[in-house]
């Protein structure tokens, strides 16, 4: 048995931790084991790394926060989501390698080919069942971020035109992987976009 592997995607404040939690409550009601989790820090070793790549105060250089990244990815697919999914398991996940290719290839102008090959790499191979992009405007996303009163990370503090180019990317990914892409408008009601993701992951489940 084999099990499914879902991820959320999308720029900074596009309500990804919202709907994972809406999904994730959504599939236990139903009667499935769940596994909810994130990139970066989906492991021990990833709570480290991550905290390296989004709270470090000194620089990071491109190359360096991409293999960082990377690193988290190749603990975190190893050690707890093929094994979620060998056992037959839904695995909820928010970002993964197209996160990678969107932020360190587009938003820090690295070869986005080369990023994913790096994270394919990395994952041995492991591409989602679906990947939900959420997308927003980035100054829309902005907004939402600024009314949370939070403290921005490394990533969310980067300027308007960084975002521009994450969220185009995003979108360029889901252009060349329809099968594997929905793409949701983040601007809607919270319980409308779930429900939109949730008749996705039906269809799924009922033709694995």
């Amino acid at each position: 048995m084999t099990g499914l592997f879902i991820t959320l995607e999308g720029g900074d404040g596009v309500g990804k931790s919202t709907q994972a939690a809406l999904l994730e409550s959504w599939l236990v009601a139903a009667g499935r084991t769940v596994v909810r989790t994130r990139e970066p820090g989906g492991t021990e070793i990833g709570t480290e790394i991550r905290e390296i790549v989004l709270h470090s105060r000194g620089h990071i250089s491109p190359r360096a926060e991409a293999l960082l990244y990377a690193a988290d990815r190749a603990q975190h697919i190893a050690m707890k989501v093929r094994p979620a999914l060998e056992r037959g398991e839904v695995v909820v996940q928010d970002r993964y390698l197209d996160s990678s290719v969107a932020y360190q290839g587009a938003g820090r102008v690295l070869d986005g080919g080369e990023i994913r090959s790096l994270s394919l790499w990395a994952a041995d191979g492991l591409l989602p069942d679906l990947t939900v992009l959420l997308d927003l405007d980035e100054d829309a996303a902005r907004a939402r971020l600024d009314g949370a009163n939070k403290r921005f990370d490394r990533l969310e503090a980067e300027k308007s035109d960084f975002h521009r180019r994450v969220r185009g990317a995003f979108l360029g990914l889901a252009n060349a992987e329809p099968a594997r892409f929905l793409v949701v408008d983040a601007a809607g009601a919270p319980d409308e976009i779930a429900a939109s993701i949730r008749a996705r992951v039906e269809f799924l489940l009922a033709h694995p």
